[in-house]
């Protein structure tokens, strides 16, 4: 449920993250029964919790087709991702991906751990997929196809220019809120939305993770794969892996922040996409990622740790996003927010302090002209920790209950507590 010290040190925290506990554990009952529907929920929950729960709150039937949409693409990025492929066999598989999705029998062995699972009972997927309405069927073709020649270009280029940096993001990314617009859509559920606003939904998150998960990525093994497009980063270092250096501290953050300030770009766009959903379930399934985006970019910005370990939001306060995400007013407080933390940490002696003002001060002026800015609870409230002792016994308490509870609930029936 989170570590006990961060909650002690964010009290606030704990009802939602019992909340989201809670809600993970039904979500969980809601597994169908069919082993092959069974096996991509399971799954689901294995290669991205986080997504899991937002995806189990759609409709059923959209519900369905978006796992599935999910679990395709999540497999064909193992094998972008699987670097010990060589490039000869990977290249083929990534463009005729969108044909073995129609073949029950097809599996190909890659990945580790849990995706590793998936590849090799992949079967599992296509059998679900086949048992998807025509429209959906057509519109997760289509976008893996397209995705799986992005990837192959890809593999056979680097990032160069923000350019090639853009494309990239595009086909990995951009192409993934095209397809979800396509699903939605094909669901009755809402209108297709223009291509430019579902591409920078994709750019948005895609970036954010790029930029997150520098020190992973750059020491992948048998070798690093970046993103990073040397047109900024070639601006501050001779190589990339210079970064992880302390010794090239003060540059490594200018380069992070440079990189941040591009994704805000995007931002103008996804919010304008969010404001035009209708159905609830979806408007949460898009808005909570996006929430969560902007919250990490403001954690990473100016900051040197993501050169030395892993940046990301508490889990106190990811459950905070998901409890109170339900209406745009939630969207653009949350962006608000995030944004003023973003701005209290420019320093105006990096090179490019005032682009990024400029970029969150056109954030701040989208959010306060939609005249529900005020309607809303903060995220950025307390700069210390609240200590309260009456409130740290309570919650010793009903830790020790809902522990107690859980426990007895794995027992076998005739045994007691």
């Amino acid at each position: 449920m989170g570590s006990l010290g961060a909650i002690l040190k964010h009290p606030d925290d704990f009802y939602p993250l019992l909340k989201l506990k809670i809600a993970a554990r039904h979500a969980e009952k809601q597994i169908p029964p069919e082993p092959h529907w069974g096996f991509c929920y399971t799954m689901l929950h294995k290669v991205s919790r986080s997504f899991a729960l937002v995806i189990q709150q759609l409709k059923p039937e959209l519900r369905n087709a978006v796992c599935i949409f999910y679990l395709v693409l999540r497999a064909l990025d193992t094998v972008e991702d699987d670097t010990s492929i060589q490039t000869d066999i990977k290249v083929p598989i990534l463009k005729a991906f969108h044909c073995h999705i129609y073949n029950r029998d097809w599996h190909f062995s890659c990945g580790t751990k849990d995706y590793k699972v998936l590849m090799d009972e992949f079967h599992h997927v296509s059998t679900a997929f086949l048992e998807l309405g025509k429209g959906y069927q057509e519109a997760i073709e289509d976008i893996t196809k397209r995705m799986g020649a992005g990837m192959a270009k890809f593999i056979c280029q680097e990032v160069e220019t923000v350019d090639d940096y853009d494309e990239y993001c595009h086909y990995v990314a951009g192409l993934v809120g095209l397809g979800l617009s396509k699903l939605f859509h094909a669901a009755e559920l809402e209108d297709l939305a223009p291509d430019s606003l579902s591409n920078s939904m994709g750019l948005f998150l895609q970036k954010t993770n790029i930029i997150r998960d520098y020190l992973e990525d750059i020491n992948e093994i048998p070798k690093s794969r970046m993103f990073w497009p040397r047109e900024i980063w070639g601006k501050y270092a001779d190589k990339l892996e210079d970064f992880k250096y302390e010794e090239n501290s003060v540059k490594a953050v200018q380069c992070l922040n440079d990189l941040v300030t591009n994704a805000l770009n995007h931002v103008e766009d996804c919010l304008k996409y969010m404001s035009n959903l209708r159905d609830l379930s979806i408007f949460r399934f898009c808005a909570i990622p996006q929430i969560m985006a902007i919250g990490t970019l403001a954690l990473c910005y100016n900051n040197v740790e993501v050169f030395r370990g892993v940046v990301k939001m508490r889990r106190g306060l990811t459950a905070k996003v998901i409890d109170r995400t339900k209406t745009m007013a939630d969207v653009y407080g949350a962006f608000f927010d995030f944004s003023v933390m973003l701005k209290a940490k420019v320093n105006s002696n990096d090179p490019n302090a005032s682009k990024t003002l400029s970029r969150i001060e056109a954030i701040q002026k989208t959010c306060k002209q939609s005249g529900i800015l005020n309607r809303r609870k903060l995220y950025v409230v307390r700069s210390e920790p609240m200590f309260n002792p009456a409130v740290i016994v309570i919650l010793f308490s009903l830790l020790c209950i809902i522990l107690a509870y859980l426990s007895a609930k794995r027992l076998p029936a005739n045994q007691s507590v």
